[in-house]
């Protein structure tokens, strides 16, 4: 939970604030004066006792509350109240997400395309793979794999790689059918990270949809937010980068989020298409008719967006 006390001290020096998400609270900007509450502050004070803080509109930026204060030269008595509230309220999770790696029983699909595994060993997760419209140029392009034995015994492992080509994260997915739970996490404290971010370009259109299954299926350009929510870390890359035109395809029961996350896009300048699959998701459509489906989506307005919600009610 975020600071209290520390957000009453922000206040008195900021005005009032609005909870955003994930303990971040926004403010008017006393750098840029924009009218709207663009000046993003993180309650959530790390081990190294940081608290980021950015504004969407003049990018001014920093790590701590006290470069905020320095620069805004605040009377000495704030600081004494801010050395005392400084305290970190949850681990430093950037070191925690780093520490993830593939389970140790983890096998790569790969082998079995090079003739490295038997046939037993491979053809239940192959075939679930072929099943859900997977092909060989997936498994190499995403290294997927699975495991036999372990904690995730019996699943699809397909793993995640930030720009840099490092582990991010991964899902294990069920293949037998017979799991109580399809899905199994692995030991992370956040799901703000970049997925598929390796294969990104960030100066193209973008597609976003919900999970690892469907990007893999969409190919092309894709961010899978593992789940519903848009988190920080892809909101802030989106933000700073050149993309400008964002396709938003999660499932239907997703509707109101993808709606609040086409509204806060759209609030930046980006062009965004809301695109609607029927009820079903991208891996269950297939490539070619999801593209077939994206061809025909027209970009919103705020008009358009605003009959949408309007249907949503």
């Amino acid at each position: 939970m975020e600071n209290a006390g520390l957000l009453v001290l922000l206040e008195s020096v900021l005005g009032k604030g609005h909870s955003t998400s994930k303990g971040n609270y926004s403010f008017k900007c006393p750098f840029c004066t924009h009218h709207k509450f663009k000046l993003e502050i993180n309650l959530n004070t790390t081990v190294k006792k940081e608290n980021f803080w950015h504004c969407w509109v003049c990018n001014a930026r920093g790590k701590t509350i006290k470069s905020l204060f320095r620069q805004l030269k605040t009377s000495e008595d704030k600081f004494k109240d801010l050395d005392v509230l400084i305290v970190p309220t949850y681990k430093d999770k950037t070191q925690y997400i780093e520490a993830i790696s593939l389970p140790k029983e983890f096998i790569s699909l790969n082998d079995s395309i090079e003739g490295k595994l038997t046939q037993i060993e491979a053809k239940h997760a192959l075939k679930f793979l072929k099943n859900r419209g997977i092909t060989q140029e997936d498994i190499i392009k995403y290294n997927i794999g699975f495991c036999k034995e372990g904690k995730f015994s019996q699943r699809i492992i397909i793993p995640s790689y930030d720009e840099k080509g490092k582990l991010n994260y991964f899902i294990a997915r069920d293949y037998t059918g017979f799991a109580t739970n399809k899905y199994k996490n692995p030991p992370v404290l956040s799901k703000d990270i970049i997925a598929f971010e390796l294969y990104i370009n960030w100066n193209a259109p973008l597609i976003l949809c919900e999970g690892m299954f469907d990007a893999v299926t969409i190919k092309r350009n894709v961010i899978p937010l593992l789940g519903k929510v848009l988190h920080d870390a892809l909101m802030k890359k989106i933000v700073q980068s050149t993309v400008d035109r964002i396709y938003i395809a999660l499932d239907n029961d997703a509707k109101k989020d993808a709606l609040k996350h086409v509204e806060k896009l759209m609030s930046f300048g980006k062009e965004v298409y809301l695109v609607e699959l029927d009820g079903k998701d991208a891996n269950e459509i297939g490539f070619e008719r999801f593209l077939n489906i994206i061809e025909q989506t027209q970009p919103l307005t705020f008009q358009t967006l605003l009959e949408k919600k309007l249907e949503n009610i």
